[in-house]
């Protein structure tokens, strides 16, 4: 190699140094423009940089100076022992309660981090799913999961939760109850509820486990008709249901029964995704926000099911459960059978606020594909027909499920 060629490397490793250089200088630039954003002087976050400052700010220095005096009263004559943070924590919740949505939350730091958990399938807690009556604030149980601590301690569907270790929680957000009842496996919770027929408040001490959650279960009924329920919508249910769908559909099923009873709702993309499977192609549901914004989602028709289908709804189908029931019915694709359902055609979205904190707040309606809001109103069933509670209790004996398939026979011949 001679002298020449030396150079000219020497040359290109020097101006890659001076480039790779420069685009660490550019990047250390960004990052301290971004993290300028997110701190102040004390290292607090700074909310407005991120979010944008409000019009017209609530905390004027009247509001300050009253919260200010508030304070000095609590400290000159409360009698017993308070936390700063759990007061701050007060006002943030009390901003949003003031909106008198049920659906828009402040979170503390644990409750935010509960809710946040990933949706892998496999959570910690007693098993059981819990649905809120936005008006009433009442915390029900839908059901508990089969072999569940929840199910083995005695808890039954219907019970209302009242307490989480002594502690009553009427009146609380059902994400903040669910992480008070959740927990590492191998710990106690003792859970209070009240129960239709019974005086008093049952309490249950249940040990906490790791719990698989099934949102999907089926089977093939008689005459080849499938049978899907789906409990809620959560990030593993797409996968659920499809594997369900699959099965059924190589043991080749002639109808589908889809029980949507009692579900409360859950991911809109995973129900888009369900949703998807089933229906032509065109639009599944749209949302429109306070400026004007709209977000269609819209099915491929790929996948289109063009067998008999029923869908069981009743006042405990609500949210993302509308969503695909009102997709079906809007298409004519299926028959509606049961009761009207909740009518909640609002969305939430779920915002950090940089301090392991973060909120929960209504951001949209949804429609159905024909243009319908169903919120507050619900949907109505094509075939009205009450359950019969009591020949379910005391015989097992389910006539809408009994008439839903009544109704696949009758398109089959």
């Amino acid at each position: 190699m001679d002298n020449s060629e030396k150079r000219l490397i020497n040359k290109g490793r020097l101006q890659g140094f001076v480039i790779t250089f420069v685009i660490m200088l550019i990047v250390f630039v960004i990052a301290v423009a971004v993290m300028g954003l997110f701190m102040l002087g004390s290292g607090s976050f700074n909310y407005s940089a991120f979010y944008g400052k409000p019009s017209e700010s609530i905390i004027d220095a009247q509001a300050e100076n009253k919260i200010e005096t508030l304070q000095s009263i609590v400290e000159k004559y409360y009698l017993n022992e308070y936390s700063k943070e759990e007061m701050q924590d007060g006002l943030y919740k009390g901003l949003l309660d003031s909106l008198g949505d049920p659906y828009s939350v402040y979170y503390t730091e644990k409750e935010y981090s509960e809710m946040t958990e990933d949706s892998e399938g496999v959570f910690e807690g007693i098993g059981a799913y819990l649905s809120q009556d936005p008006e009433t604030m009442v915390v029900t149980v839908t059901r508990p999961i089969p072999d569940s601590p929840a199910e083995k301690a005695g808890i039954l569907a219907g019970d209302i939760i009242v307490e989480v270790d002594e502690e009553n929680v009427e009146g609380d957000d059902l994400n903040i109850t669910v992480a008070k009842i959740r927990g590492k496996a191998g710990t106690k919770v003792k859970i209070g509820v009240k129960r239709e027929g019974r005086d008093g408040v049952i309490r249950f001490d249940i040990v906490r486990a790791s719990v698989e959650s099934m949102t999907v279960d089926s089977r093939m009924l008689d005459d080849s008709i499938g049978y899907i329920q789906i409990s809620e919508f959560d990030d593993i249910t797409y996968n659920q249901f499809l594997k369900a769908f699959n099965e059924l559909k190589r043991e080749e099923m002639r109808g589908l029964i889809l029980d949507l009873r009692d579900n409360p709702g859950g991911s809109v993309q995973t129900c888009v995704e369900i949703a998807d499977e089933l229906l032509p192609e065109g639009l599944i549901v749209y949302t429109e926000e306070k400026d004007g914004d709209k977000d269609e989602y819209t099915s491929s028709g790929e996948t289109f099911y063009d067998g008999p289908l029923v869908l069981l709804v009743n006042g405990n189908s609500a949210s993302a459960a509308e969503i695909l029931t009102g997709a079906v019915k809007d298409y004519g694709i299926g028959t509606i059978l049961g009761t009207k359902t909740f009518g909640k055609g609002i969305v939430q979205r779920i915002l950090p606020l940089g301090d392991g904190t973060g909120v929960k707040v209504t951001i949209a309606y949804y429609y159905t594909p024909n243009g319908i809001s169903i919120h507050e109103v619900g949907i109505d069933p094509d075939e009205e027909l009450e359950l019969d509670v009591d020949a379910y209790v005391k015989e097992g004996k389910d006539n809408q499920l009994d008439r839903a398939v009544e109704i696949i026979k009758s398109e089959l011949k």
